[in-house]
């Protein structure tokens, strides 16, 4: 494999591009990827916005973009310290097996001791079993004590 490069995404194409590669982890977890409609948000949301709700970092072997994180803080009151929230970890079906998963989610554990972070944290399908393997060879802990509960769509807006 060419050498690897992970870089923060700063110029609107890098916004389209990881735009597509959501998609694409869309139909890796077989679900719905988000209508054409929705780029506009995404693009608005990590690019447009001052600060951005979320950062990209995209993964790039001789300079084609193989995979992404997208991450964001969350604060523990507890911890009294930011959380680093890993939203989305993905790697292109032809690239993986060569370590550049476990390349983003190292760079995600070095990006949350820079920020001084109290821990880091992510969700993982349950049929996922060889994301959990890494995970928890890596230390990382299942947390069965926490459900974690959503609201949406018109749950979501009623008043």
């Amino acid at each position: 494999m060419d050498e690897l490069t992970i870089r923060r995404a700063t110029e609107l194409a890098d916004y389209f591009t990881a735009f597509d590669l959501v998609r694409e982890l869309a139909f890796f977890e077989k679900l719905t990827p988000p209508e054409e409609a929705a780029k506009g948000r995404f693009i608005a949301d990590g690019y447009e916005r001052n600060p951005p709700r979320f950062e990209v970092w995209l993964a790039e072997v001789s300079e084609k973009s193989v995979g992404y994180i997208l991450i964001f803080e969350t604060y523990s009151t507890f911890l009294c310290r930011p959380t680093l929230y890993l939203e989305d970890l993905f790697v292109l079906p032809e690239f993986r097996r060569q370590g550049i998963g476990a390349e983003l989610l190292e760079f995600c554990v070095k990006l949350a001791r820079e920020r001084g972070c109290g821990r880091m944290e992510w969700t993982c399908l349950d049929w996922n079993v060889r994301a959990q393997e890494v995970y928890e060879g890596m230390g990382a802990v299942k947390m069965s004590e926490w459900m974690l509960y959503r609201l949406t769509g018109d749950t979501l807006n009623d008043e």
